[in-house]
């Protein structure tokens, strides 16, 4: 009897987790057809935000890494940047390899449409970013030395197994935090995990393709910096390649095997 107990109880978990992990791939699939769905007003000006909120968390690690000396303080006032692109709704390049991608695993977008997503996203977050970057540099000229000394670690690193292994790092620490955010419906959860992602990709000084040319372009707007947006672009081709590897290959690719007979219903159905 006590036997059998165990084994239904032990069914009742494995159903209750089935229905968790179909919860979260409908969230997914859902949002990621509304994504793609989006107008290219939309793109630009989510894309544009997204640049800007990054560039915010930017400035308040600069300062606190000023003031503190620690880079680990720095990394986690970061991490306020990844919480306005949480509760502003905006959109980051490095956010999209998830929710997008498991709504076109799902049939419920094109490829073309994922790769409109991807293009648009990441030039305007780049521009929104690069507007940022400018006004940092002149707004707080005292930040410039140190802008210059931290993005140094970035625009002058060449493509190694080193920089190739921090690439995939951050594409999947990235990819991580929007799974854990997609997890719950707690919004405090949501944030909590914003903190973290932010720290980690911040304090680890990874290769994040976005965030990393916020940083070079704050230290090349201020002027007198050793290397130039030649060398930014050496290093950025490379770094975003490796950034969608990461994040499709170590987290994406996982979840959609996980859910491969919900995807392959969800095809069917289609």
């Amino acid at each position: 009897m006590s036997t059998q107990r165990t084994s239904e109880s032990s069914q009742d978990n494995d159903a209750r987790l089935e229905s968790a992990v179909d919860d979260a791939f409908d969230r997914l699939a859902d949002e990621g057809e509304q994504r793609l769905d989006r107008t290219w007003k939309a793109l630009v000006s989510t894309g544009l935000m997204g640049g800007i909120d990054v560039a915010v968390g930017l400035l308040a690690m600069l300062v606190v890494i000023e003031q503190t000396g620690s880079t680990l303080l720095g990394a986690l006032a970061f991490s306020i940047g990844f919480v306005a692109l949480l509760l502003a709704d905006s959109e980051l390049f490095t956010e999209g390899f998830l929710v997008p991608v498991t709504a076109v695993a799902a049939k419920r977008g094109r490829p073309s449409a994922l790769a409109r997503l991807w293009g648009v996203t990441l030039v305007a977050n780049l521009i929104g970013g690069w507007v940022m970057a400018w006004l940092i540099a002149h707004a707080f000229p005292h930040l410039h030395a140190l802008a210059v000394e931290t993005a140094a670690h970035y625009a002058t690193a060449g493509l190694s197994l080193r920089t190739a292994c921090l690439a995939v790092l951050a594409g999947a620490a990235i990819t991580l935090m929007t799974r854990m955010q997609h997890g719950t419906d707690s919004d405090i959860a949501r944030v909590v995990a914003a903190v973290a992602g932010g720290f980690v990709l911040a304090g680890t000084q990874v290769f994040h393709s976005v965030l990393d040319s916020l940083l070079i372009f704050t230290a090349l707007a201020g002027g007198s910096a050793p290397y130039g947006y030649l060398d930014w672009l050496q290093w950025f081709w490379y770094t975003a390649l490796l950034n969608v590897a990461g994040g499709l290959g170590l987290v994406t690719l996982l979840r959609l095997v996980r859910t491969k007979e919900r995807v392959q219903q969800e095809r069917a159905a289609r």
